[in-house]
């Protein structure tokens, strides 16, 4: 009799227990709720708040200044451009789309025949003290040199606007990789080298196993240094030159005395610049966390 009496407050006091738990289940759960909103907050209110603060600067500055357009009729220009963003009416009429993934292909073919050279280059000169001391005063007269500069060079070569462009990108993003690349290879512990030739390791072997994982972290920083340079050129470049692009784009219309339009080009650049950099800084934690 007792051990029915028992089993029966037990069975009674289940119910009760289960009730207890899921409330508590619901409470952490609304509980971790409120804490990811709070943190998402906290993240997103500082750059909410820049970009506020940014938007009423430029309302007020306009106002002050009347051939500075408003936000608000900037966003009125932006919608018809962007609402048709890849139309062609002729070779100097095309949509902000095409122009931008013009510069794009310019940026990509110079950028990929700077990183093409420019790595191996670093690694080469990191690797053998002759060859950088050979290197050294040429990269320090030439790096300084502005990368507009080197645009005439490119048309007296290549006689075209096109390629001329793609190799102010070149000239002007190889620096940043073959130096960083280099100064990456020179802070390799000379332990490793040293055990690398007691194990009698092939150069091909020491690059592979010793110097590239050592210098990776360096050459990733030239490359994001060099993508933001190349884009950054090539809308001087396309001023310059003509043809498609969004810095021909961009002149194009301040010619044509549309200041919103010119204004849309700003900000349309500075997005693929970021757009860019976040892309490479993704790029560069998958290599090194691989993940």
């Amino acid at each position: 009799m007792n051990v029915i009496v028992q089993s029966t407050q037990d069975a009674g006091a289940m119910p009760a227990d289960r009730d207890a738990t899921g409330k508590a289940r619901r409470a952490a759960r609304r509980a971790a709720r409120r804490a990811a909103f709070s943190a998402a907050t906290a993240r997103l209110m500082p750059p909410l708040l820049g970009l506020a603060l940014f938007v009423l600067a430029w309302h007020g500055i306009a106002s002050w200044i009347p051939a500075l357009p408003t936000p608000g009729a900037t966003w009125q220009a932006a919608l018809p451009l962007f609402a048709d963003p890849f139309y062609r009416n002729g070779p100097n009429d095309q949509g902000i789309g095409w122009n931008v993934l013009a510069s794009l292909a310019r940026v990509g073919t110079g950028f990929g025949l700077a990183a093409l050279i420019g790595i191996p280059a670093g690694f080469a000169l990191g690797r053998f003290a002759f060859l950088n001391g050979m290197a050294a005063p040429v990269i320090s007269l030439l790096r300084p040199v502005s990368p507009l500069a080197w645009l005439p060079i490119g048309l007296l070569l290549f006689k075209a606007a096109n390629p001329a462009a793609i190799w102010a990108i070149f000239i002007c993003s190889i620096w940043p990789m073959v130096i960083n690349t280099a100064v990456g290879v020179s802070r390799v512990p000379q332990d490793y080298l040293n055990v690398a030739r007691v194990l009698d390791l092939s150069e091909w072997k020491v690059f592979t196993r010793v110097l590239f994982p050592a210098v990776l972290p360096y050459m990733l920083t030239g490359v994001r240094l060099s993508i933001g340079t190349a884009w950054l050129v090539i809308v001087a470049a396309e001023m310059l030159t003509g043809g498609t692009g969004i810095g021909f784009w961009l002149w194009d219309e301040w010619n044509n005395l549309k200041v919103e339009h010119i204004v849309i080009a700003i900000v349309v650049i500075g997005v693929v610049g970021l757009l860019l950099e976040h892309a490479l800084l993704a790029l560069a934690r998958r290599f090194q966390y691989g993940s």
